[in-house]
């Protein structure tokens, strides 16, 4: 439960920054003439969207496992991060729609003054991205990671926006369009973030095995447990903030049934004390002659 409080008071920390910058952007995008930071704004509006999903996603993913879910409901958790993702590059392909008819009508000059709140943005963005990814690592948890990763790609978008209209203030007139390149290179940069954040949620979805280091572990924490001599087959999947194991372990073939039982719980539960994230674990015991 305790990573689940964290991951959600991180995503309520997400979505009250997001609104607030996404209201100051889409003022002084549309007030300074400024579409890079109204694409920023775009972006930040989306973040808001999927910050929800993000936060419905873990509320429901740390449900205890019940008779129709026995492994519990974190699967919950990629899916959102598909919708999260969804998000992203729907918000990519109106940038880069609005980006190129921009380009070809010509229109004002930033004014100057955009500046100075694209370099706040940035820099409580940057802050923000560390902040959640930090939180993500703790928790274990896939969509806080999206979230996180949400607020660097505005970090982005951001520095794409402040390079362009510095540009096109220090060309002059005839390079507007600077502005409107600005908002493409951000728009590629969230559709190459897209794909970051979907491919080790498709691995989840898919029980790919990544969990090498894990997997060491836990080798190494059975051996330390009375009575197991080795370990074969380690299986392992990831399902919401929480590791499903399974694993074979060697023991002595003379013990009896009743010893082989209680060698077995107790490798569970060291396992579960010794690393954190554990879930459920099932032991098979194999007997060596």
């Amino acid at each position: 439960m305790k990573r689940t409080e964290t991951a959600v008071k991180t995503i309520y920390f997400s979505i009250f920054g997001s609104m607030a910058l996404a209201t100051i952007k889409w003022i002084a995008g549309i007030f300074g003439n400024s579409y890079a930071l109204i694409a920023d704004a775009i972006e930040s509006t989306t973040d808001i969207l999927s910050s929800l999903l993000v936060l419905f996603g873990i509320k429901y993913s740390s449900k205890p496992a019940d008779k129709e879910h026995p492994y519990g409901h974190g699967r919950a958790e990629p899916l959102i991060t598909f919708l999260v993702v969804c998000f992203l590059v729907a918000s990519a392909s109106i940038i880069i729609y609005h980006s190129i008819e921009n380009i070809k009508t010509p229109h004002k000059l930033p004014e100057t003054w955009t500046l100075f709140f694209l370099l706040a943005i940035i820099i409580w963005k940057e802050a923000s991205y560390r902040l959640v990814l930090k939180k993500s690592k703790e928790t274990n948890s896939s969509s806080l990671k999206a979230d996180a990763w949400h607020h660097r790609s505005d970090a982005i978008t951001s520095v794409a926006a402040f390079i362009g209209i510095s540009v096109a203030l220090i060309l002059g007139e005839g390079y507007e369009y600077m502005d409107d390149y600005a908002a493409l290179f951000a728009a590629g940069f969230i559709l190459y973030n897209s794909y970051l954040i979907f491919r080790p949620a498709l691995g989840e979805i898919m029980d790919e095995h990544l969990h090498h280091d894990l997997e060491n572990e836990i080798r190494k924490v059975s051996l330390e447990v009375e009575g197991i001599l080795g370990t074969e087959k380690c299986l392992i999947r990831k399902t919401g903030m929480y590791y499903h194991v399974d694993l074979h372990a060697i023991v002595n073939a003379e013990i009896t049934v009743k010893e082989g039982h209680d060698i077995s719980h107790k490798l569970k539960k060291t396992l579960q004390e010794k690393i954190e994230g554990i879930g459920n674990v099932l032991i098979h015991i194999e007997p060596k002659e």
